[in-house]
């Protein structure tokens, strides 16, 4: 049994196992990103909904299912009421995962869902999300003379998540080719493809000196994008009616 196969047993596994039904799983991380290594795992996301009678009940439910996490597969989900509160407060990594590349399986029905998600989006909360994790990753990983090489694609990332943001006024896409051919500065274009081309084929993408013309780039920008997200207004409220609609409409068609 190939990995393919495997990841939709394990789907087939929750549905059964936790009387729930599967609308939406899709690949996250670096395999949805475009530059997986040769032992990078599985990060399998999913979206479940349950039964109207299980909405109903007194007692709180887990609106998480964490089903797995070993060297190959890391598998786990939210309730689909969970992920529409997400959606209305604009949860970048919800947005994420509805435009992941690597769909293991879908519905209709969350692709109608989906596609209310530029409704929602917030550029504040996206850029200020993106800015917090470059800001980071960059102090834990990138400030010594030697570094972990694969850790400038979670700084530059979402620096070019930002940027998109900024010029684009939309939710980034989850591929980084998509990102970097848009954004990506073209003095740096070779650097990055070389960084790409190294963490693809190596298992152990190790240790290295600083790359000097991506690490000045980051470090310009991050100034940049810190200034940026002072003059962010404010999101305006969102109203709930749409997405209550879409959830009735999804918890009845489990009765």
């Amino acid at each position: 049994m190939d990995i393919l196969e495997t990841i939709q047993q394990k789907l087939d596994e929750i549905e059964k196992k936790e009387h729930v039904r599967i609308l939406h799983a899709v690949e996250s991380g670096s395999r949805a990103w475009g530059f997986a290594s040769p032992d990078s795992d599985y990060d399998v996301r999913f979206i479940y909904v349950r039964t109207e009678e299980d909405y109903l009940k007194l007692g709180k439910q887990r609106d998480v299912i964490e089903w797995q996490l070993d060297e190959t597969l890391d598998i786990n989900g939210w309730d689909l009421q969970k992920a529409l509160r997400l959606m209305h407060g604009s949860n970048p990594t919800l947005f994420e995962w509805c435009d992941s590349p690597v769909v293991y399986r879908t519905t209709e029905l969350w692709q109608q869902i989906s596609r209310q998600g530029s409704v929602y989006f917030s550029e504040r909360a996206g850029f200020l999300h993106y800015l917090s994790m470059a800001k980071h990753n960059y102090q834990a990983y990138l400030t010594g003379e030697t570094v972990r090489l694969k850790k400038y694609f979670y700084v530059l990332r979402p620096v070019l998540a930002c940027r998109w943001i900024q010029h684009r006024h939309s939710a980034p896409p989850v591929a980084f080719g998509a990102l970097s051919d848009s954004m990506l500065p073209a003095e740096l274009r070779e650097t990055v493809a070389g960084l790409v081309e190294q963490k693809m084929q190596t298992p152990e993408f190790g240790t290295g000196t600083r790359v000097p013309l991506l690490h000045e780039y980051l470090e310009r920008s991050l100034k940049e994008l810190e200034q940026e997200a002072v003059q962010l207004p404010a999101a305006p409220e969102k109203d709930w009616a749409l997405l209550d609609r879409l959830f009735l409409e999804a918890v009845r068609a489990e009765g």
